[in-house]
């Protein structure tokens, strides 16, 4: 008979069959440390964690409008005074601006007016000197002017409510620009907040002016218009 099946030797038979389970042990756990290698279970990529996101503020550092949301893009109301899109992610705290180191300017969207099209009114504030500075661009500091000739027609200041005041970070050669609103051609005053109230100003071919201010800062030139 085969010695695999019947061991001799002078050693007892069960002796050589404790030897041939413990290599035959062996043997298995060889097998499965090369499989546990091999297949490395767990091993898998880690699920990464969501990216840390994080939206600027508005200007005006209101939270007023679903602080916590992304808050749907409206058209502002004609009377109020936008906010500039800045990006306050600097702190700000430094030297104030000096008045001569900031620019404003009007700007329309068109130049001439059909009698059905309202002019979309802006401005925007560049710092023009040589270093980063903090000014203030809250709504209580900002005001829209249209006027003709040595009259006003319509300011932004009139009716203005919840003006808010904002320090912003102008870096060296930074401009930022307000949302665009539209003025509904009326006459403005601060007795007259119902738009239903408001006579029109007088159109067919007449010039206007539109002239913006930050605080004590005047745009150097204001933007003409045409209202047909």
């Amino acid at each position: 008979m085969s010695t695999f099946k019947n061991p001799t030797g002078p050693q007892p038979p069960s002796v050589y069959w404790r030897r041939r389970a413990v290599v035959a042990l062996g043997l298995i756990a060889v097998i499965v440390i090369i499989v546990l290698i091999v297949v490395r279970p767990g091993s898998g990529a880690s699920e990464p964690g969501a990216a840390a996101t994080s939206s600027a503020p508005a200007a005006d550092g209101s939270a007023d409008d679903a602080a916590d949301t992304a808050p749907a893009e409206t058209a502002p109301a004609a009377d109020a005074t936008p906010e500039p899109s800045a990006d306050p992610s600097a702190a700000a705290d430094g030297t104030a601006c000096e008045p001569t180191d900031i620019a404003l300017a009007a700007i329309l969207d068109k130049e001439s007016y059909a009698a059905t099209e309202l002019p979309q009114m802006a401005m925007s504030i560049t710092n023009t000197g040589d270093a980063d500075c903090v000014i203030n661009l809250g709504s209580n500091q900002q005001r829209l002017v249209v006027s003709s000739g040595e009259e006003q027609y319509w300011s932004s200041k009139d009716c203005q409510v919840n003006g808010t005041d904002q320090d912003v970070t102008l870096t060296a050669g930074q401009t930022l620009e307000t949302p665009a609103i539209a003025w509904d051609r009326t006459r403005s005053s601060p007795d007259t907040c119902d738009s239903e109230s408001r006579s029109p100003v007088p159109a067919d071919g007449a010039t206007y002016r539109l002239s913006v201010f930050v605080g004590d800062i005047t745009s150097a030139d204001p933007a003409p218009m045409i209202l047909n």
